[in-house]
Order: C-alpha cells, then sequence, then structure tokens
C-alpha cells in the first residue's frame, strides 16, 4: 500500500513538474512575440516621423536648434570674436570679451528658420569666446 502511494504521489508530483515548465515556456514565447509583435508598424512610424521632419527642414541638433542653425551660430560668433580680440590686442585693451555689443546681443546670421533664438544665442556666445581667445592671442 506504502509503494502505491509512493507511485502516486511521484506521478502527481511528475505530473505538476510538467505542467509548470510548460507553463513557464509559454509565458517566455508570449513574452517574445509581444516585444516583437509590429515590428513593420514600428519602422513605418519611425520612417513616416523622420520624413515629415525632413519637409519641414527640421533637422533638430539638440532641443529646438537645426543643425545648420548650430554651425550658423558658432561660425558667426567665431568670427565676431576673433575681430573683437584682434582689435583689442591691437589696442592694448585687456582680455574681456563681455563687454562686446556683439557677445551681448549674439543675434549675428540669426534667423527664425534657424530654430530657437535663445538657443542660438547660446552657441554664438561659445563660438566668440572662442574667436575672442584665438584673436586676442595673436591667431
Amino acid at each position: 500500500m506504502k509503494k502505491m502511494f509512493t507511485r502516486f504521489g511521484g506521478g502527481i508530483l511528475g505530473l505538476f513538474l510538467l505542467l509548470g515548465i510548460g507553463m513557464a515556456a509559454s509565458q517566455t514565447a508570449q513574452a517574445q512575440y509581444r516585444n516583437d509583435r509590429y515590428p513593420q508598424s514600428r519602422d513605418r512610424d519611425w520612417r513616416r516621423d523622420r520624413d515629415w521632419n525632413r519637409q519641414r527642414g527640421d533637422d533638430r541638433y539638440g532641443y529646438g536648434l537645426s543643425a545648420n542653425g548650430r554651425q550658423t551660430a558658432l561660425n558667426a560668433g567665431y568670427n565676431e570674436g576673433i575681430k573683437a580680440g584682434r582689435k583689442d590686442r591691437r589696442r592694448g585693451e585687456r582680455f574681456e570679451f563681455r563687454d562686446e555689443g556683439a557677445f551681448q546681443n549674439a543675434t549675428t546670421d540669426y534667423s527664425s528658420r534657424l530654430g530657437d533664438r535663445e538657443l542660438y544665442r547660446q552657441y554664438y556666445r561659445q563660438g566668440y569666446v572662442n574667436g575672442y581667445r584665438a584673436g586676442y592671442s595673436g591667431y
């Protein structure tokens, strides 16, 4: 009688083990399927957004400024800064770029099509400081 209970208990245990493994495998398969359910629609949405931004001429760099706007700001700032730095060095003035009007305004060559004005001004000032430093030191 004891052998019968042992076999019956072992059989029940084996059955539950197989059911548990089967359920776990099913969940894993569902999770894989769920993560990859609509890859075509994700790709389609990404392409649609990318193409829409391109049509607007909106190659955004950072938060609200186009890549062209960033480069324009850096170049304009550098060019104005190098002129001011050379002028201050030639006149024998101290190294101070913050008192320059172009640095304070920071809107040379700005256009609204480039993006956010304040972000443009930040990049302009970075370029200006680099240009001023180069101009003042004799480059």
